[in-house]
């Protein structure tokens, strides 16, 4: 994002300005040293962002308490940074110890408390447990389709992710199926050319080879990249991805004719 990095600098520059007039314990230069933790990872530097946010961390526990929602807020950003910088167990770790507090502070049901099971799912299943992170995200897409209804973008994101770790669980026909049933519902709702749509038509393709259907992959994703070309262009890093993987699927089809 071009624009990360100049965010990132106008917030550096604004917080010793911030710490001088307010002091540096004041809940608005907090939160702007969480702004600064943000626009730093969103800018790339993914191990900086997380030091940052562990260097508040304390500060808003001390200054606003353990329960406040601005800590709850600054606790699960640790765990996103931590992960996204590399270590996915301990962005598990730390969302798990996190998960019983948001229950206490917002509600089991509040939808922040819901995204912290949902990155409790992800973590899960990124520090080697797909099993788990599958039968987490079972959970919640009931949590879910009860509260949002089940064609809500969020629980459509939930039955999306719920496809992946079965698959990456071992079952990829079941993967398969779960996004066959998902697509006519997102064509329906976002459009057949929005870009999540494609999404899923591209994880439907990929589920199906892994399935054992091998030509049956290779052409969903030469429809596929005809629509990749047309809506976001032949130098898309989406398109080049369908592309690369159109390659995969049509050697691996080849090989067994």
């Amino acid at each position: 994002m071009a624009a990360a990095p100049v965010a990132r600098d106008l917030v550096a520059a604004l917080l010793p300005v911030a710490e001088q007039t307010l002091g540096p314990n004041h809940p608005d230069t907090l939160g702007i040293r969480a702004d600064l933790a943000r626009w730093t990872g969103v800018a790339g530097d993914l191990v900086a962002a997380r030091d940052l946010a562990a260097a508040l961390l304390p500060l808003m526990e001390h200054t606003l308490g353990p329960e406040h929602l601005q800590t709850v807020y600054a606790r699960h950003n640790l765990a996103q940074w931590t992960g996204q910088a590399g270590d996915p167990a301990a962005a598990r770790d730390l969302v798990a110890a996190l998960l019983p507090v948001a229950e206490d502070a917002l509600g089991a049901s509040h939808p922040d408390t819901l995204n912290v099971r949902v990155s409790l799912a992800r973590w899960t299943g990124d520090a080697g447990d797909p099993a788990t992170a599958r039968d987490l995200l079972a959970e919640l897409l009931t949590v879910f389709e009860q509260a949002l209804g089940a064609e809500h973008p969020d629980t459509l994101g939930i039955r999306h992710s719920l496809a992946s770790w079965t698959g990456q669980a071992g079952d990829p026909a079941v993967a398969r199926d779960l996004l066959a049933a998902m697509l006519p519902v997102v064509e329906r709702i976002l459009g057949a050319e929005h870009p999540y749509t494609l999404d899923v038509r591209h994880s439907l393709a990929d589920w199906t080879g892994e399935a054992g259907d091998l030509a049956a992959a290779r052409d969903l994703l030469a429809a596929l990249l005809l629509v990749r070309d047309r809506v976001s262009g032949t130098e898309h890093a989406d398109t080049l991805i369908t592309r690369r993987e159109l390659a995969y699927w049509t050697s691996r089809a080849e090989d067994t004719d």
